[in-house]
């Protein structure tokens, strides 16, 4: 059920867009979502709560050696966001 899932590109597009992540990685713009991905390490969960009420959907786990602490994106309003 949830079971971490590989990124595919188009997400790692997407990710590289969170403010957090440009500015922990330092990323320019130039960067690929291929070179991205290499630089750090993610995975995917299609997250349920097993009981009760809670965030359903998306949730990433990106770490990598910019950061101290991985961070926990989630989506809001169709964006993802860090939490």
């Amino acid at each position: 059920m949830n079971t971490p899932k590989v990124l595919s590109i188009e997400e790692w597009k997407e990710v590289m867009q969170v403010p957090a992540v440009k500015e922990s990685w330092g990323l320019s713009g130039d960067e690929t979502a291929e070179e991205f991905a290499e630089m750090a390490c993610g995975a995917k969960f299609n997250f349920s709560p097993v009981t009760g009420p809670g965030y359903v959907g998306d949730l990433y786990i990106l770490s990598g050696d910019a950061l101290g602490e991985p961070f926990t994106l989630i989506r809001k309003d169709g964006k993802l966001v860090v939490v």
